[in-house]
């Protein structure tokens, strides 16, 4: 949000058309900060927040920051029953956590529905606690939910995927209510970004990355 700080104490105001001129200048500015407000709490009003574990949060942040409409990717953890976890404590299983993606997203550009979509499409949700080579219940498939309808929109999604057979094997994935989202440490944010030419970022989330963007191409920013 933008603030006009102007100081008066010290003006001198010397002819009636200046101080008409300084007074036209205030209440321009202020119906500018009045419109730039109500655009902005507007765009807010359209953000919703979807929760999901998708397996390492490494592999498919970089995938949700790619659709159109999401305006921001955080990698974190949920589900769990321990406070303020952090990745050391995670990786050994214990804490219940799944590693997670938080999504901020604009519901006039996209719906739910699509990313839950996305969120089928980019890992396996037929594979308990395991995704690749990454084992434990951290990585389990699993959407938090932070609504009823949203619990709606996931559990019919199940049931029409198994319904068409789109799986070779039962959907295992977990639907809880969201409790508590805590953010990973700074340096799992916008890793692939940060690191694509790391052996790992290169030979593991690239291709699947590569495949995401071919199939859901005509829902990816321009840029």
């Amino acid at each position: 949000m933008l603030f006009f700080v102007i100081l008066f104490m010290k003006t001198k105001i010397k002819s009636l058309a200046t101080a008409m001129l300084l007074l036209s200048t205030l209440v321009s500015c202020g119906q500018s900060a009045k419109k730039q407000s109500k655009m902005e709490s507007k765009n807010n009003q359209n953000l919703a927040t979807a929760t999901f574990g998708t397996g390492c949060f490494w592999c498919t942040e970089a995938v949700f920051q790619d659709i159109k409409g999401v305006e921001s990717v955080v990698s974190g953890y949920s589900g769990g029953f321990v406070e303020n976890p952090t990745y050391k404590a995670i990786c050994t299983g214990q804490t219940g956590h799944a590693e997670c993606l938080q999504i901020k997203y604009d519901s006039t550009q996209i719906d739910f529905h699509t990313l839950l979509g996305a969120f089928f499409a980019s890992h396996d949700p037929t594979t308990k606690d395991r995704q690749g080579n990454d084992t434990g219940p951290q990585y389990r498939s699993v959407v938090f939910y932070h609504n009823e309808e949203q619990k709606a929109q996931v559990e019919k999604a199940i049931a029409d995927l198994t319904a068409e057979k789109a799986f070779s094997n039962p959907i295992v994935t977990e639907v809880a209510k969201l409790e508590k989202f805590y953010a990973a440490e700074d340096y799992h944010q916008n890793y692939y970004n940060d690191n694509s030419l790391q052996p790992y970022c290169a030979m593991i989330i690239r291709p699947k990355l590569d495949k995401f963007r071919k199939v859901f191409k005509d829902k990816l920013k321009t840029n």
